[in-house]
């Protein structure tokens, strides 16, 4: 994982479990098939995908009050 990058990431979801969940979430994504939002460089991983998506505002957080379901 390129460091750069987590702190980028880190400036946009300050909390850092959220930011893992999120990087999480998108690697088991990214490796389902689906294709990413930036364009990729050589010698990118997958985390490294996800957290330029992250940095450059391609992922987003959206909360759920307690309670309700997700649609």
């Amino acid at each position: 994982m390129n460091s750069n990058l987590i702190e980028e990431a880190s400036k946009v979801i300050i909390e850092p479990q959220v930011l893992i969940n999120m990087v999480s979430k998108r690697v088991r994504q990214l490796s389902a098939g689906s294709r990413p939002m930036i364009l990729v460089e050589p010698r990118m991983g997958l985390s490294d995908i996800a957290l330029a998506e992250i940095a450059q505002g391609k992922l987003a957080v959206t909360l759920v009050p307690a309670g309700e379901t997700p649609k």
